[in-house]
């Protein structure tokens, strides 16, 4: 039996491997740095992860760009900076960093980044074909500690027991009450508050049932919706 050839997408991410994808990590790594991102390990996450893996072939080109780009399905793979603000912003907030649950899998690159980050991750996703898409990626890089679901993120995850972060990579006014039941006490959600055009990354921390609310910058998000689809 022959082995399967290569398809275009995994040859033309092999050629851009070869030819020093590397080297445009730790070139967009200083830029995120210069940009305020400091946590050493979010920075070696985000240098460890090959983000042209998660794109399709002509977007390997863009893929060291600190850009978001266009997924399908009217999602995008979130800037760089965003990338790293939001996990920078986790890791300071969450009191442990064991079980954090991911709201919103898309292609599955910050869902990589967290697996550097957290003993387990959860990630949920409403959209099946972009969760296979996440889970193919998840897999090429040897990823284990990665648990996805199809489902509505809006609820979170039942059946699951609490998280000591809870990560939303999608904005919405107001987040939904079931994930605040979620979290544990004293631990942290992280989330674009706000509609069009006016959205701040935002961390919630449940203290004892009080939720408290910190904003850090401006942000522009696809909008969290309810429900699954294929």
């Amino acid at each position: 039996m022959h082995p399967t050839p290569p398809n275009s997408s995994q040859r033309t991410s092999k050629q851009f491997e070869t030819r020093g994808s590397s080297r445009a990590r730790t070139k967009l790594v200083e830029q995120l740095k210069n940009k305020g991102i400091r946590n050493l390990a979010v920075l070696n996450a985000l240098e460890a992860v090959p983000r042209h893996l998660f794109l399709d072939p002509d977007q390997i080109d863009s893929a060291y760009v600190d850009t978001a780009l266009p997924i399908g399905h009217a999602q995008t793979i979130s800037q760089p900076y965003v990338v790293g603000l939001m996990s920078e912003m986790v890791l300071t907030a969450a009191k442990k960093n064991q079980r954090v649950l991911e709201i919103g899998t898309g292609c599955g690159y910050q869902t990589a980044i967290l697996s550097h980050l957290f003993d387990r991750v959860y990630s949920v996703e409403r959209i099946l074909s972009l969760l296979q898409r996440a889970e193919k990626n998840l897999e090429s890089l040897c990823i284990n500690n990665v648990t996805l679901q199809h489902g509505d993120g809006t609820i979170g995850w039942p059946g699951q027991e609490t998280f000591d972060a809870i990560i939303v990579t999608a904005a919405s006014d107001n987040l939904p009450k079931p994930l605040f039941r979620l979290l544990k006490p004293d631990t942290c959600l992280i989330a674009p508050i706000g509609g069009p055009g006016d959205q701040q990354l935002t961390t919630l921390r449940n203290q004892n049932g009080l939720i408290s609310s910190e904003t850090a910058e401006a942000v522009r998000f696809v909008p969290l919706l309810s429900g699954t689809c294929k």
